[in-house]
């Protein structure tokens, strides 16, 4: 170990502690802070969808850890200590932490993209967070698990639900319809609402959206597709606005 530090294929970074050329460097700082990934910094090892804003609003991202001493550190947001069972090897809380210190730390649409997909992939249930977050302090945590839906299988769909409930509509998701199949919102009974992924800009799939659009129209409902930059970065702009009266 010694020789290979002195020749630079390793790296003291603290006692016990060496890293090799490449090593991820979220893990080498977590290591280094003696603490462990959480919140939206942990969002990768479990795979969970993330809300990420445009780089030139978003500027450069501090580290969530979990270290336990409450010291200030730079350029880190340092959460309560965890409680549940960690990352089996990995200097990562295991993801019920995670989940709770984001649902305390973010911005609801993205702490709820996070649990949605928690959810979703059968990993952790809404009930068992709920027990989690007891309290008054925890009140506003709890009201993002109100949000959490049966099914989702985008962040798109969770994201519209949310933005269409905020507005007051009546929406149901995962609708069939006749002679039309499932379709991903239905608005106030009246108003099919699609929701477009990139695979939806490819010419077979949109010609697919097309004729799907017309069997819409035929049933007597009316109908709106909105893309992954509507949804995500500006759903003040959707033209739903105008139309709800």
């Amino acid at each position: 170990m010694a020789k290979a530090v002195n020749n630079g294929s390793l790296s003291l970074l603290r006692r016990g502690v060496y890293t090799v050329q490449g090593a991820d460097p979220d893990i080498v700082s977590a290591f280094r802070e003696n603490g462990v990934l959480t919140c939206v910094s942990a969002c990768r090892f479990y795979n969970l969808w993330q809300l990420l804003e445009p780089k030139a609003v978003q500027g450069p991202s501090p580290l969530h850890l979990s270290c336990g001493s409450g010291l200030a550190r730079a350029g880190v947001v340092d959460h309560t200590p965890c409680i549940h069972p960690r990352h089996p090897y990995l200097p990562v809380a295991g993801l019920a932490d995670v989940l709770i210190h984001a649902l305390r730390c973010r911005p609801e649409l993205e702490a709820l993209v996070m649990v949605q997909s928690a959810v979703g992939h059968g990993l952790i249930t809404t009930d068992f967070l709920r027990k989690k977050l007891q309290g008054n302090r925890n009140g506003a945590a709890r009201s993002v698990l109100n949000l959490v839906l049966p099914r989702a299988d985008s962040l798109l769909e969770v994201l519209a639900h949310t933005h269409f409930v905020r507005a007051g509509l009546r929406v149901r998701m995962h609708v069939e319809l006749p002679g039309v199949g499932e379709e991903d919102c239905l608005i106030n009974e009246c108003l099919v609402v699609e929701l477009d992924g990139g695979t939806h800009l490819e010419g077979k799939q949109v010609k697919k959206d097309q004729y799907r659009n017309n069997a819409t129209i035929k049933g007597g409902l009316l109908a709106l597709h909105y893309y992954y930059v509507d949804v995500v970065h500006r759903p003040g702009d959707w033209s739903w606005r105008y139309w709800r009266s």
